[in-house]
């Protein structure tokens, strides 16, 4: 990586995304700068004044209201990056929609797809451009994102897609969810699920076009797995929260591949968790789970 850096993270005003920033702005050189993004603008600034005044931060801190939602911010930012300082050397896609049990899984699908599908492929497709050689670009999913968690009736949809048919998958998806099909077509009903899968098929495409050259010059592209994370979007899934990891500790594990000092092919595209690289085909439905949640 160069020596001073860029590095950008969505989702950033509170939990696991802030955390990053921190880490992010502890580790790296105080001629790098961190950009903490996030939709409201007072939160914005508010959160990267703070971590601007912490004792352990080295790098500059600013804040950039970016809502993940609006494709073209996401390109104007990148383009702007791109422009001001020749690129970005760490993008790390966190945003997520908080989504609670009691709520319709189906009433808040489109917003949901829209914070987690549909922007991870905007960040995907404009801030991969500019990754600056020897760059990160870590989209954040989850175990739930490994292919044997879907039917298999829809599997054929995600492996080995690119990342145009994954956005086509997606859009059926959300059609389906809408027109209230998506049952019948093997859909499960937890939204999470689809989405983390679709995020790492996403990953997984992206990856496949730029492999050779990114491992040549050191770059990684990939999906991380933090665990469990005890923050206010997780919390009120979870009765048992005794194994969850505070948003620091599950920060570190993703800022240890972040400032990896060399890439390891076997984790390059792939969906990692505590430095391992997880079975894309792995994973069973969540049949259970599904019958539990609200319809």
């Amino acid at each position: 990586m160069n020596a001073s850096r860029i590095a950008l993270v969505t989702g950033a005003n509170q939990g696991l995304g802030r955390a990053l920033v921190e880490g992010l702005a502890a580790r790296l050189d105080p001629d790098s700068l961190v950009l903490l993004t996030g939709r409201d603008r007072r939160r914005v600034a508010d959160a990267a004044r703070e971590v601007a005044g912490l004792p352990g931060t080295r790098a500059r801190v600013e804040g950039r209201v970016l809502d993940v939602t609006d494709t073209d911010a996401i390109a104007r930012l990148a383009e702007e990056l791109r422009a001001e300082h020749g690129g970005v050397d760490i993008v790390i896609s966190n945003a997520v929609a908080r989504l609670l049990p009691e709520e319709s899984q189906a009433a808040r699908a489109d917003e949901f797809i829209d914070v987690s599908n549909t922007a991870t492929h905007a960040v995907l497709r404009r801030f991969g451009p500019v990754l600056r050689p020897g760059g990160r670009l870590l989209v954040v999913a989850s175990s739930l994102g490994t292919l044997g968690r879907l039917d298999p009736r829809l599997h054929h949809l995600f492996d080995g897609a690119s990342l145009d048919q994954v956005e086509s998958a997606v859009e059926s998806w959300r059609e389906a969810v809408r027109t209230g099909t998506a049952a019948a077509a093997g859909w499960p009903r937890w939204l999470n699920v689809p989405s983390k899968v679709a995020q790492v098929a996403a990953v997984r495409a992206v990856a496949a076009e730029r492999r050779a050259r990114d491992l040549a010059t050191g770059t990684l592209i990939a999906a991380v797995c933090p665990g469990m994370v005890d923050t206010a979007t997780s919390r009120p899934w979870f009765s048992d929260f005794s194994q969850a990891q505070p948003p620091s500790e599950a920060a570190s594990a993703v800022l240890d591949v972040v400032f990896a000092e060399h890439v390891d092919p076997g984790l390059y595209g792939e969906l990692i968790r505590f430095g391992q690289a997880l079975d894309w085909h792995g994973g069973t439905p969540l049949v259970e789970q599904d019958r539990l949640l609200t319809p």
